[in-house]
């Protein structure tokens, strides 16, 4: 895979900053260009040459006609039509901007393709995200050889990366809310299409993104999350707890248990790397949920740079209200028809195991949207280095805030012929944004009484 130049400015500092992944801060006439040639979060706001990726003009800046809060989310783009329908018949004509997980996906699998619709640059997010991004730009470093952030808080802290560090942490501490609470679910699904749905209820304080929030009263703790499995029976109860540490390896991510059988709360360590994720039924890693989350210090990084590729999103169909999950669940993959690709430009980003260290996945090749930072695709390597799962995120633009985050994800083991999706919320009340939980509502005393309730 060939990566189109870095944008000017960013070729220029990329060269010595690969050799130094503690460098700091974007040069002043660099910062200049956010809000002018690039957008705040650091993207190329002027439109491809050819026309088929149009000029950022700010993204959704308010909810569609009839929208109101508490229902699933409308799609602004009603009318759109696909552009082409990628198969296994005409992939090579298009093979060049199609991630190689997907490609293997259309090679392997008849029924799967790929509908690619007008690219809309839906993202945005808050002015004072904008505002913070610009801010910290002048302060942010990679600390502890990339282990860590300092001198960042609320902002995208590397609007103009200047290696793959940078970058996978923009992915990190984007701006997702402030809290927010879900219930959603998530399906193993076999190769014959069967499954058990795991209902789950989600909160989460991001705190890396409130208001006020400073770099000291932040410390190392930039998240807070719970997870309680509702059903089915013989797994309801079952609480997670974690405190997202942003160095992980100066200070291990905090996490804790509750079991409802023991009626104990236990620290739960492996909640991290390359351990099974919570009810995936083996088809996911703990660091893949989020499309990657915790800790950087088992890989190398590597940015090769900016590829104009055909991701998900602005999946709203996927996320409608008036589809079911047997709808959404077929063997081999999700129903193709429900599901819209679009031509971004994206930051291509490697991660290679390093030397020495463990983790079952030997290498994994991120796209980054260059609007948002959310990963959109991975590829993920086994250890013979031959391809074995792609994970996708099926994004939306939760305009009521606003915000980009997937509103299903999907990671796809190759090998197995299986996949599994989360966050599965057609069926369940839409999510509650700044539902008033407090910091107290995530401490093991918190679990102890929730479990017993």
């Amino acid at each position: 895979m060939t990566a189109k130049p870095l944008p000017s400015g960013a070729a220029i500092l990329l060269g010595c900053a690969l050799a130094s992944p503690a460098m700091a801060e974007i040069p002043a006439d660099q910062i200049a260009r956010l809000g002018a040639d690039l957008t705040p979060l650091g993207g190329e706001r002027a439109g491809n040459a050819e026309g088929t990726i149009p000029e950022w003009t700010g993204g959704i800046v308010e909810p569609p006609a009839g929208y109101e809060i508490g229902e699933h989310h409308r799609d602004p783009y009603p009318a759109d039509k696909p552009r082409f329908v990628i198969d296994a018949a005409n992939l090579d004509r298009h093979r060049d901007r199609v991630p190689v997980g997907l490609q293997r996906m259309l090679e392997t699998y008849p029924g799967f393709n790929m509908a690619v619709y007008p690219t809309r640059r839906s993202a945005s997010v808050p002015k004072r995200i904008y505002d913070a991004t610009r801010k910290i730009a002048a302060t942010a470093r990679l600390v502890d050889g990339g282990n860590g952030v300092a001198g960042a808080v609320i902002g995208i802290p590397f609007p103009i990366p200047k290696n793959g560090l940078e970058a996978v942490w923009n992915h990190l501490l984007r701006y997702r809310g402030e809290s927010v609470a879900c219930v959603i679910g998530q399906a193993a699904v076999t190769r014959g299409g069967a499954y058990t749905l795991v209902k789950q209820s989600l909160q989460i304080e991001l705190r890396y993104s409130l208001p006020g929030m400073t770099v000291e009263k932040l410390g190392n703790r930039m998240i807070l999350f719970k997870q309680k499995t509702l059903a089915p029976a013989r797994l309801a109860g079952d609480i997670v707890l974690v405190h997202e540490t942003i160095n992980q390896v100066r200070e291990p991510r905090n996490a804790w248990t509750y079991n409802p059988g023991q009626r104990r709360v236990r620290r739960a360590p492996n909640i991290a790397y390359d351990n099974p994720g919570t009810s995936s039924d083996g088809l996911r890693t703990a660091d893949q949920l989020d499309m990657f989350n915790g800790a950087v210090d088992r890989y190398d990084w590597k940015l090769l740079g900016k590829r104009e590729m055909y991701v998900p999103y602005n999946s709203y169909r996927l996320h409608s209200g008036g589809v079911t999950f047997d709808r959404i669940l077929k063997p081999l993959h999700v129903d193709p028809r429900l599901l819209r690709y679009e031509l971004h430009r994206v930051w291509v980003v490697e991660a290679t195991l390093k030397q020495g260290a463990s983790h079952i996945y030997k290498r994994r090749t991120f796209y980054i949207d260059e609007d948002s930072w959310q990963i959109m695709v991975a590829d993920i390597y086994d250890n013979r280095d031959q391809l074995w799962r792609v994970s996708e995120a099926h994004a939306i633009n939760y305009y009521e805030k606003p915000l980009v985050w997937p509103t299903l994800e999907v990671h796809t083991d190759l090998q197995a012929g299986r996949y599994l999706a989360f966050g599965l919320d057609n069926e369940f009340p839409m999510c509650t944004w700044d539902p008033g939980l407090r910091s107290r509502d995530f401490t093991p005393a918190a679990l102890r009484r929730e479990g017993r309730r």
